[in-house]
């Protein structure tokens, strides 16, 4: 009996040690998105765009440029899937 609930404790341990992992994973793979038009955004997930969108993906801690600062503006992510095009929120 002892030996069921010690492994039953190890497993239980295990289990809350991968649900921590995947945690830290899931919120590690945030992103930034711009489009062509400058517009750039914060994702929390990494989608599959279609290339036809013109969207670049860049790591969570991306910044332009100073020299590109003309360039870029910060736009705020809406829900759900989706991308900016002409300045308007388009989901997918």
């Amino acid at each position: 009996m002892k030996f069921k609930a010690l492994l039953l404790s190890a497993v239980i341990g295990a289990g809350a040690a991968a649900a921590t992992t995947a945690v830290t994973t899931t919120s590690a793979s945030a992103a930034v998105v711009c489009n062509r038009e400058g517009d750039c955004w914060r994702t929390r997930d990494r989608y599959n765009y279609r290339p036809a969108w013109g969207l670049r993906v860049y790591n969570d801690n991306w910044r332009w440029r100073d020299s590109d600062r003309h360039r870029y503006r910060w736009r705020d992510a809406r829900p759900g899937r989706g991308y900016y095009r002409g300045g308007v929120w388009v989901t997918f």
